[in-house]
């Protein structure tokens, strides 16, 4: 269950009537989600997304994250656009918290995508990737390859081994990966976890692009990296599907080709996304008690994706040309 802090219909109402966008008619909790609240809000105009920021979000972020929405939303990109209260604000304080209320997008996420749906999310990114290249506010990537081979460190390798034996193998290429970590490809503004749950899709066509909240300036080819991994494998990353990869990259070059460098670099790139999942999910994996009402997410996902690419990363992104 995502909604972590209750709000009755008196509360939901008031908050609502802050906003120019008529009455409110309902609101169901969204049970989807990890580190926040959310609800589907239906007004007597239309439909929204109710978001209260629970957790791992640093509230002096937060213009930065919805101003790119915004950003993107008025550049033609399918990501929702923020709802400004009557006296312009994008979030308002309800007991200390930040909410906001987002444009709601329809369309659902995919499981198992089709290389033409792949495709669509490619030539998506690319072109969020275009248009947030004039976005003027910057925000450094704190969950880079060097984060990684910290996160891991601190974790311990004893701990490591206990989730699995093969998961301490992590440290020597995390700092493998931090050392050789390129640092002159072009940047943008980059979503950095683009997840099929974090794409609506309508048939084969993207509908929507939704949490951002780990958006950062870094490297276009990186994000493609990370969205090669997320979209690419199969469920636990026990197999890789060539037609998914192959397609979401020729989509992202059909909006905007790839320099030499950075695809060169994409094997490594593709290392550093997995490490990021393998170590956050490490982590969350010793500080979550056994327990406790959350299913936790296995690390070696990532690390079998991980494997895959440091042994045939070169041959696969050559064979995406």
């Amino acid at each position: 269950m995502a909604v972590y802090t209750h709000l009755g219909a008196e509360d939901l109402a008031d908050l609502v009537a802050a906003y120019d966008v008529g009455e409110l008619v309902s609101a169901k909790g969204i049970a989807e989600g990890v580190s926040n609240s959310n609800w589907l809000i239906e007004t007597s105009c239309a439909r929204f997304i109710l978001t209260m920021y629970e957790r791992r979000i640093d509230l002096a972020d937060l213009p930065y994250f919805l101003g790119l929405l915004d950003h993107l939303s008025a550049g033609g990109c399918p990501v929702p656009c923020t709802i400004h209260d009557r006296d312009g604000a994008a979030f308002r304080m309800i007991d200390g918290k930040a909410v906001a209320l987002i444009e709601f997008l329809p369309g659902v996420s995919v499981d198992r995508p089709t290389p033409a749906q792949a495709h669509s999310v490619g030539a998506v990114l690319a072109r969020m990737h275009l248009a947030a290249r004039d976005f003027p506010a910057q925000r450094a990537n704190d969950l880079g390859p060097a984060t990684s081979a910290e996160v891991l460190k601190g974790c311990g390798e004893q701990a490591l081994g206990l989730i699995d034996p093969g998961l301490p193998q992590s440290l020597t290429m995390a700092r493998e990966v931090a050392e050789r970590w390129p640092a002159d490809l072009p940047t943008s503004t980059i979503h950095s976890d683009l997840f099929p749950d974090n794409v609506l899709m309508l048939g084969d066509e993207v509908s929507g692009l939704i949490d951002f909240y780990f958006a950062c300036t870094d490297m276009m080819a990186y994000d493609l990296a990370v969205t090669h991994a997320a979209w690419s494998f199969a469920k636990g990353g026990t197999h890789y599907h060539e037609q998914i990869g192959v397609a979401l990259i020729a989509g992202y070059e059909a909006v905007r080709p790839l320099a030499e460098a950075e695809r060169s670099a994409l094997p490594l790139l593709a290392q550093g996304a997995c490490l990021r999942f393998v170590s956050s999910r490490a982590q969350d994996w010793i500080e979550t008690p056994a327990d406790a009402l959350v299913t936790r997410k296995d690390p070696m996902d990532f690390m079998r994706r991980l494997a895959f690419y440091r042994e045939q990363g070169a041959t696969v992104f050559a064979a995406s040309r």
